[in-house]
């Protein structure tokens, strides 16, 4: 079952914390996340899952950064959330995919017990102007059913800031 906006309001502080929550970006069953005023590129012309890439940070500045087309972006929020007993997951906001933005590729399925920054797989279908600290998705929680593990040290875990893929970590088992 998805919650409502007001009872992702009630368990604020209890089993949901999403850092400098404001009522204003409250939806009727999400809460707006924003862009971090920061952007990941890979400095590679191939990528492989084997390897870990070099990358070269963007600042996006006030007066906005275009993106290109067939570029992959990474960024992140600006709100840090964790869980307790619940699964959050993150969508794109219709504004913004009407302006042919994919805020995330895959990773918008987060583990029950995560805690941390969202890592946003940034797309354009077309040269499109963004701006530092927009509402750029929306993140709202599932209850879950049944036993289960909290996520606890997952490659992603407790990150501090954009993070390139951990896949060519998996190879080394």
């Amino acid at each position: 079952m998805i919650l409502s906006g007001i009872e992702i309001k009630k368990r604020m502080g209890k089993d949901i914390y999403i850092s400098g929550f404001d009522e204003k970006r409250l939806n009727p069953n999400s809460y707006n996340l924003r862009l971090h005023n920061e952007l990941v590129l890979y400095d590679e012309p191939i990528l492989d899952m084997k390897k870990k890439h070099k990358t070269k940070t963007l600042q996006i500045p006030e007066e906005g950064l275009i993106l290109q087309p067939g570029v992959l972006y990474l960024g992140r929020t600006v709100e840090k959330t964790s869980t307790k007993n619940l699964i959050p997951m993150l969508e794109g906001r219709s504004s913004t995919g009407r302006l042919g933005l994919e805020s995330h590729i895959c990773a918008g399925f987060g583990d029950v017990g995560f805690n941390g920054y969202w890592t946003l797989e940034i797309s354009v279908v077309m040269p499109l102007r963004i701006y530092p600290y927009v509402e750029i998705c929306q993140i709202y929680f599932h209850t879950i059913e049944g036993e289960y593990e909290e996520y606890k040290s997952g490659k992603y875990q407790n990150n501090v800031g954009i993070q390139s893929s951990q896949m060519y970590k998996d190879f080394k088992k």
